[in-house]
């Protein structure tokens, strides 16, 4: 855990930088959105000091935020299956029996409108780059992620020690995914560049 304060320390500060550099037009506050949400991922700590035995390895696709050849088309398009898959995962029936209730809404609330944001700016690229099947297969491997997430907490049957994991998870695939931002901001359309 002392490791994960100055990994959202950095966190923060590279998703509450300037995004209206994707090449669509993003509202000015989807920075302080992200920074927002992460601030209630945090808040959201479950008490629970014996979870060490429940960590797993969900091998977080780092080839989608790290680089490769991405276009900005397809990288739009990896931090919306992002949210939307880390939305559907705190939008459960098992989620709202683990986590504070107040905190909980304020999550989805800010996951929602960053997703609408998203969805704006995706239209926009994709109209630009016309690469839909290979922004398919740039989701598929997040998508195979968080199907690992989703299986192994129904194999903790959904304990709080299994949701902290969760957690902690997705705090991380959140600081991977500023790395991909920051790619976005580069002016040329080929993010592997950089």
């Amino acid at each position: 855990m002392a490791l994960l304060l100055p990994l959202l320390t950095v966190l923060v500060m590279c998703i509450c930088g300037p995004v209206g550099s994707l090449g669509c037009d993003l509202p000015e506050n989807h920075g302080l959105l992200r920074g927002k949400t992460l601030g209630v991922l945090k808040q959201m700590r479950i008490s629970t000091s014996l979870c060490l035995e429940d960590r797993n390895d969900f091998r977080f696709p780092r080839e989608m935020v790290n680089g490769s050849q991405l276009q900005k088309a397809q990288a739009v398009s990896v931090l919306h299956e992002m949210l939307q898959q880390i939305f559907n995962l705190f939008h459960t029936e098992h989620s709202s029996a683990a986590w504070n209730p107040s905190l909980l809404v304020r999550l989805r609330t800010g996951l929602h409108k960053q997703l609408e944001h998203l969805e704006t700016c995706l239209k926009q690229v994709t109209a630009e780059e016309d690469s839909d099947s290979v922004m398919e297969n740039s989701t598929l491997a997040l998508w195979r992620y968080f199907w690992r997430i989703h299986l192994y907490l129904e194999e903790k049957n959904y304990s709080d020690c299994a949701w902290e994991i969760v957690r902690v998870e997705v705090m991380n695939s959140f600081s991977s995914s500023a790395n991909l931002q920051e790619k976005l901001r580069s002016k040329d359309g080929d993010l592997g560049s950089s």
